[in-house]
């Protein structure tokens, strides 16, 4: 992974604190990741260069008018007074080489001094065990804070530690082995069975990353919340709030369009036009 930095910019030697999405249904935490960007008035300083990750291109995401910049897969962005970087993901990972890519990011996030990394992401709300409806969206988490995934800071806060996650679980190990370097034996590995229901949390993309960070000694926290696929931005505003409770982020939207929040252009088009009321 190449990390090229636009012309006359850099990233601050304060920063040492990353934020970045990873891809999962309903794409909220690539959207979160849209809110926090355009909310903090974090500067693009360049992109990332990755063989795993598809190529795509677009139109400018936050501004309202054009200015000749595109956006790329891999974004990286400056929050200088709020001390943290942010990289945002717009397209997918080759199938098959998620924890490769992982491992990139992780040695992207050594080589640039990150102290913590924080993953934006969503579960499938299908899987979801047992629903509460008397307290809204529920916030899960998983921290490398301590051996079982958990952290006092994130309990403070209200939310519940990811229930799935079990380091002695055969997935969860296999992952952790192949983020540390480690080959294993082909008698070992624990995909000759069909998978079970329990493989299905460490085979998502969250995972991958979590292990991989985790793996190069530094602090990783997961944002995790269930959702189905559709208008997911409810969720996103949801996890970026959660974000910045958790790093305490400065915002600034003088508009006050969407209240403290900076609604990123893009967003306006997602959906396409409303529905034209004469054919009611």
């Amino acid at each position: 992974m190449e990390f090229i930095i636009e012309e006359g910019k850099s990233l601050n030697n304060e920063t040492s604190t990353l934020i970045l999405p990873a891809l999962s249904i309903g794409n909220v935490g690539q959207l979160a990741v849209d809110l926090l960007v355009s909310s903090t008035r974090a500067e693009r300083i360049g992109y990332l260069d990755d063989p795993y990750i598809l190529p795509c291109v677009g139109n400018d995401a936050y501004g309202p008018t054009p200015c000749g910049e595109l956006a790329l897969p891999l974004e990286a962005y400056d929050s200088r007074n709020n001390g943290v970087a942010l990289v945002q993901q717009r397209s997918p990972v080759v199938k098959g080489m998620m924890v490769e890519f992982a491992k990139n990011l992780a040695d992207f996030a050594v080589d640039t001094g990150m102290k913590h990394v924080v993953v934006l992401s969503s579960l499938e709300f299908m899987r979801l065990q047992k629903i509460d409806t008397s307290s809204g969206l529920q916030i899960y988490y998983l921290s490398s804070a301590n051996a079982d995934g958990t952290d006092d800071c994130c309990e403070r806060l209200g939310w519940k530690k990811l229930q799935e996650y079990n380091p002695a679980q055969r997935t969860w190990k296999f992952l952790s082995t192949l983020a540390e370097g480690n080959v294993m034996q082909e008698d070992s590995l624990p995909f000759e069975d069909e998978p079970e229901d329990e493989d299905y949390y460490p085979s998502l993309p969250f995972a991958a990353l979590f292990s991989c960070f985790k793996a190069k000694g530094i602090r990783v926290t997961c944002l995790l919340c269930y959702c189905s696929e559709g208008d997911n931005t409810p969720e996103a505003f949801s996890l970026a709030e959660e974000t910045s409770k958790l790093l305490g982020l400065s915002l600034n939207n003088p508009h006050g369009e969407g209240g403290k929040w900076l609604i990123p252009f893009s967003w306006r088009t997602v959906y396409g036009p409303p529905p034209d009321t004469s054919m009611f």
